[in-house]
């Protein structure tokens, strides 16, 4: 049930603490599956997030509609929420989705819940914010490192994401971790890059 992953850069070790609901400890982060609880924490954490590169609502790229629906479309359908806490502090989050479940592109802005084929083919990671006064302590990267697992354990063959051209430190995350740009799209003024990676 416990598993070491390898250290990256000098940062913890991130451990596989239980199998379900599943749990880690990355130094002294504990990452866990999302309660309904955390409701409130984790929108604001969100919309700091995007506020924090000038996405705001209405700009065609930032949506919050999957925060109400979080068991839906993340706990209910081969998915996954995971939030990282310091003292019991929610300071880190990010999501794993059923790729067909939301619209891409410019639709997503405008909501929609559309369940597809039910094969487990292709999943989201959405959702990764690491708030800003303790971001550039690896957090980011335990919580892609734990998705990334997850999705594994789900049985997924591909991943994808999007982020903007403006999430420069996001995308330098993902590219650490294997994942390739396969197109962009200009949302509002903003260019959206989509990027993927393999799983098997």
């Amino acid at each position: 049930m416990s598993t070491d992953n390898a250290s990256w850069q000098g940062h913890p070790t991130l451990v596989r603490l239980k199998d379900d609901p599943p749990e880690w400890r990355y130094g002294d982060l504990r990452i866990r599956r999302y309660h309904a609880a955390d409701h409130g924490v984790v929108l604001a954490l969100h919309q700091e997030g995007l506020a924090q590169v000038g996405l705001r609502p209405g700009d065609g790229v930032y949506y919050d509609h999957d925060f109400f629906r979080m068991e839906d479309i993340y706990l209910r359908n081969n998915g996954e929420f995971l939030v990282g806490e310091l003292d019991r502090r929610i300071v880190a989050m990010g999501g794993l989705r059923r790729a067909d479940l939301i619209p891409g592109g410019h639709a997503r802005a405008f909501g929609g819940y559309a369940p597809g084929n039910p094969t487990l083919d292709t999943a989201e990671m959405v959702r990764l914010r690491v708030l800003p006064a303790v971001q550039r302590r690896g957090y980011g990267t335990a919580l892609v490192q734990a998705l990334e697992e997850r999705a594994a354990e789900y049985g997924y063959r591909i991943l994808r994401a999007d982020t903007t051209e403006r999430q420069t430190p996001a995308l330098a995350l993902y590219r650490n971790f294997g994942w390739t740009e396969t197109r962009r799209e200009s949302i509002g003024g903003i260019v959206n890059i989509y990027i993927e990676k393999p799983l098997r």
